[in-house]
């Protein structure tokens, strides 16, 4: 799918080339709305069950605020919400705090031989987000147990 030149002309006016790609650029601020964009329709599409099923009394309750981890920085999203507490949004569930691609990128590092602390470092010095030690050492713990069986594998004959 492309995106129309005219659309992109009026994502780029008045701003400056070299900050479209920077923290809070255009491209954080694309992030931000898409997502947002889609846990609004997630929340339409709950609300639309729930009427069909005939419970017509729930409805949107505002917005909370969440910030999360993606893979380039941290972002506040405004999550929907209903009356009823029922909406459980599948981009970014409750309790969540990182998406996935996050989590990918601390494995890649980890499994190419960063400690712990080098990840912490990179993270910090490459998208300005600050992570605790603790986190990274969760997410790798994740995947320890498959490092391991690799590690011990039978190796072939050469």
């Amino acid at each position: 799918m492309a995106i129309e030149k005219e659309l992109l002309d009026q994502l780029l006016a008045g701003r400056d080339p070299s900050e479209v790609f920077g923290k809070d650029g255009l491209l954080d601020d694309l992030n931000r709305a898409l997502s947002e964009r889609i846990l609004n329709a997630e929340l339409d599409e709950h609300l639309d069950v729930e009427r069909s099923e005939g419970t017509c009394s729930n409805r949107r309750d505002g917005s909370s605020r969440k910030t999360v981890l993606t893979g380039t920085s941290k972002m506040t999203l405004a999550i929907p919400r209903d009356r009823a507490g029922t909406f459980d949004p599948k981009l970014i569930a409750k309790y969540q705090r990182r998406f996935p691609d996050f989590d990918d990128k601390i494995i890649s590092m980890y499994a190419r031989g960063m400690t712990v602390r080098e990840i912490q470092g990179h993270l910090e010095e490459i998208y300005g987000i600050e992570v605790s030690p603790d986190l990274i050492s969760a997410v790798t713990d994740t995947v320890l147990e498959a490092v391991g069986e690799w590690q011990n594998r039978p190796l072939e004959l050469c």
